[in-house]
């Protein structure tokens, strides 16, 4: 008898304004992805001449403005309707898509570099324009029952476009042998889902409710922080090590494997669908054997995986990308099962302050992401070993990155199962 559901298709997906919203999003996400995340690395280093320490920070300046903009922006989406800023936010990115191809080639000069971390701030705003709208607009679109698992498909929807952003911009990059096609395609992107937007949405205003995705503050943060301080550690020590590898990972299998662009997305689309086809079998599991439970069993699974994907630096009958895509099932797995958990627990610690906690978690894993990167990209770049033939051994270099992601997610590991209780087993007091 097998303990895990099967997987249903949610009807909610055949709501014409469930299923507009959800590919507008999807979208969306697939071109911030290919821009930022597939493509710029690439471009950046090949067409520029930049190293992987510069590009870490060009990176770092989305992650960064997104999540310090998040808040803000949900509060003007409840202001002035969801529409008006999903309109804007993937015109704005139309723009530095562009742009970006207008930068003067200096071979990695300040000003080029500049120009780079600028218009990439842009599209960190732009992202933080559509998200916590399109959860708003999703908040109006389902009833108040439904909007959990609206939020999930949402949620959906921004992990399969980061994933699918992978096969997309590298197979286009690879058909026409230039590594700026995907730019092209990027705001080609935002202009279809701006037109989308324009053409499609309902111009409604909604009120912002504790389900839909929250808004930190300083007060709120400093609250949490007293309240949640486990979880807050447990996010910034666990996103870390996930923001690690997150700049090098399209470069470690080109420069390990010696893979195209092509092949990357096609090693990284297959677990990108089983993860969709398994996020919510996996979720209701997690409720089945406890949230707390799940946590611990989750990132224990993370852990493994990613230590065996480490050692490769170090062991050469490891350097194969069977070997990384085997050791990536229980990373998929185990991020399935500890995510929703994670945060349904930290939802429900405190009915009053649910928005507030939820708020902080989501900018403590930010916070993790913006100082991870930077570290994972320059181990990437500057490390080196010397072998006892005096040859660099490059490979621990490119292999660094995982080292700091297991650690990083290990040391979450410890710190859940020594600090992360049952909310329910304990009575938590509520600020005045």
């Amino acid at each position: 008898m097998s303990v895990i559901p099967s997987a249903k298709v949610s009807p909610l997906i055949l709501r014409p304004a469930v299923s507009r919203l959800l590919l507008i999003a999807l979208f969306a996400e697939i071109g911030y992805a290919v821009l930022n995340i597939s493509t710029m690395q690439v471009y950046l280093r090949d067409d520029r001449k930049f190293t992987e320490s510069v590009f870490g920070f060009v990176l770092v300046s989305y992650l960064f403005f997104e999540a310090v903009f998040k808040g803000p922006m949900g509060q003007l989406a409840d202001r002035f309707g969801p529409k008006r800023l999903m309109l804007i936010g993937p015109s704005l990115s139309v723009l530095t898509a562009i742009l970006s191809l207008c930068v003067p080639h200096t071979g990695g000069q300040p000003m080029e570099f500049l120009a780079f971390l600028g218009l990439r701030a842009i599209d960190g705003i732009g992202a933080a324009m559509l998200w916590p709208a399109a959860f708003s607009a999703m908040g109006a679109a389902v009833n108040d029952d439904e909007r959990q698992q609206g939020m999930s498909l949402l949620n959906l929807c921004y992990m399969l476009g980061i994933a699918l952003a992978f096969p997309i911009g590298g197979i286009l990059n690879d058909v026409t042998g230039v590594k700026w096609a995907s730019l092209i395609l990027a705001a080609a992107l935002f202009a279809a889902v701006a037109i989308c937007v324009w053409r499609l949405m309902p111009d409604v205003h909604v009120q912002h409710t504790e389900s839909a995705e929250p808004a930190a503050n300083i007060k709120d943060l400093l609250a949490s922080l007293k309240q949640i301080p486990a979880y807050l550690l447990l996010s910034i020590v666990t996103f870390a090590g996930i923001g690690f590898p997150m700049a090098i990972f399209k470069l470690f299998s080109m420069d390990e494997f010696h893979f195209s662009e092509t092949q990357v997305g096609g090693l990284i689309f297959p677990g990108a669908i089983a993860m969709a086809a398994a996020s919510v079998p996996m979720s209701k599991y997690g409720e089945r054997i406890g949230r707390i439970r799940a946590v611990h069993v989750g990132m224990g699974m993370c852990a493994i995986g990613l230590w065996f994907i480490a050692i490769g630096g170090f062991l050469p009958f490891m350097r194969h990308w069977w070997v990384l895509a085997a050791c990536g099932i229980p990373v998929g797995i185990g991020f399935l099962l500890t995510i929703p958990a994670w945060m349904a627990t930290v939802s429900d610690i405190d009915s009053k302050r649910r928005g507030a906690n939820l708020g902080a978690v989501m900018t403590a894993q930010g916070l993790g992401a913006i100082i991870g990167t930077p570290i994972g990209s320059a181990l990437y770049d500057k490390l080196a070993f010397v072998d006892i033939h005096g040859e660099v051994n490059k490979h621990a270099a490119h292999y660094a990155p995982f080292v700091g992601c297991a650690a990083c997610v290990t040391l979450g590991w410890l710190i859940g199962l020594r600090l992360l209780r049952d909310p329910q087993a304990r009575s938590l007091p509520t600020p005045s």
